[in-house]
C-alpha cells in the first residue's frame, strides 16, 4: 500500500516519474531519483544508503510482466 504522499512528476506537464519522498509507507521495488541505487521495501522508504538521496522512483519491473523481445 502506498501513501498518497508522493510528487506526481505529469502533473507539471512534463514527462517525469513519480517521486516518492523518504519516509512514506511502500511496498514494493524503488530506485533512488539521484543515484539509481535499488531497494525493495515492505515498510517505509528509506534515505538511499549511497548518496543520501531522499526521493524514490518506483521500478517498473513486476515479476508478473513477460520480458519484451525485439521482434
Amino acid at each position: 500500500m502506498l501513501q498518497d504522499a508522493h510528487i506526481r512528476g505529469g502533473e507539471s506537464g512534463g514527462d517525469l516519474a513519480d517521486l516518492f519522498p523518504a519516509g512514506v509507507s511502500a511496498k514494493g521495488e524503488f530506485h533512488c531519483s539521484d543515484c539509481g541505487y535499488g531497494v525493495t521495501v515492505f515498510r517505509e522508504l528509506p534515505s538511499c544508503p549511497m548518496c543520501g538521496g531522499d526521493s524514490w522512483e518506483q521500478s517498473s519491473w513486476s515479476p508478473f510482466q513477460r520480458p519484451e523481445f525485439p521482434a
